[in-house]
């Protein structure tokens, strides 16, 4: 990783109240050249470049720490590449992390990274969290589930409900507030959640404008 992506990475983490050592940095960095490498190969992602991985992936994962670190076991819905529960898992490792997808290259992907970092407790599951058989298997396993891209909100609510705790806290990383999902927010109740607040932000080092949506199952 070029040192000018280090420096922003290591400071957009302070953002979100994450101090990553040297140690941690070198991860980010393994985790950064193999997500380059495989894409070459495999479309896992859209994003190509050193900074845009740095803050559309890995700034964007961090961004929820403050809403999670508390949390023990950590359901991320549609992770693709891993985001954002590969690096929540990275700066919290006493945080129990399963990773759900639909596609099985970003699975495999998911798996390779978990080794090569060599991380515990965290599994990468093949699967849809609306199958029956897979609902069956995570029921009110997880205190918090979470989905960057899985979703509309209503679908996401809907899905999250049988898997979390009760009082559990599901979050959605979504980008500005659209009208939509504004409805939604005031439907939340239909799905058995309580909307608890929606945090605005802009993505350190970037004008991109962020939601992330806070909802508490009732």
């Amino acid at each position: 990783m070029e040192p000018e992506n280090e420096k922003i990475l290591a400071e957009g983490a302070k953002a979100f109240g994450v101090d990553l050592n040297e140690e941690k940095v070198e991860a980010f960095d393994l985790y950064l050249r193999e997500l380059l490498k495989w894409n070459q190969k495999i479309n896992l992602t859209a994003i190509r470049t050193e900074r845009e991985v740095v803050t559309k992936h890995f700034l964007d994962s961090l961004s929820i720490c403050p809403y999670v670190l508390r949390s023990s076991f950590l359901l991320d819905i549609g992770s693709g590449p891993g985001f954002p529960g590969i690096p929540l898992k990275m700066v919290a490792p006493s945080l129990e992390v399963t990773l759900i997808d639909s596609i099985r290259k970003k699975v495999d992907f998911q798996r390779h990274i978990i080794r090569r970092l060599g991380l515990k407790g965290i599994e990468a599951v093949h699967g849809r969290v609306q199958e029956k058989e897979m609902i069956g298997r995570m029921e009110g396993r997880f205190d918090r589930t979470v989905s960057r891209a899985f979703a509309d909100l209503q679908t996401f609510l809907r899905v999250s409900g049988p898997l979390l705790t009760s009082g559990g806290v599901a979050l959605a990383m979504k980008g500005d507030l659209k009208e939509e999902e504004n409805r939604t927010l005031t439907e939340a109740g239909k799905a058995g959640f309580r909307f608890l607040r929606a945090i605005p932000l802009t993505l350190p080092f970037t004008s991109l404008k962020r939601t992330i949506f806070l909802f508490e199952k009732q």
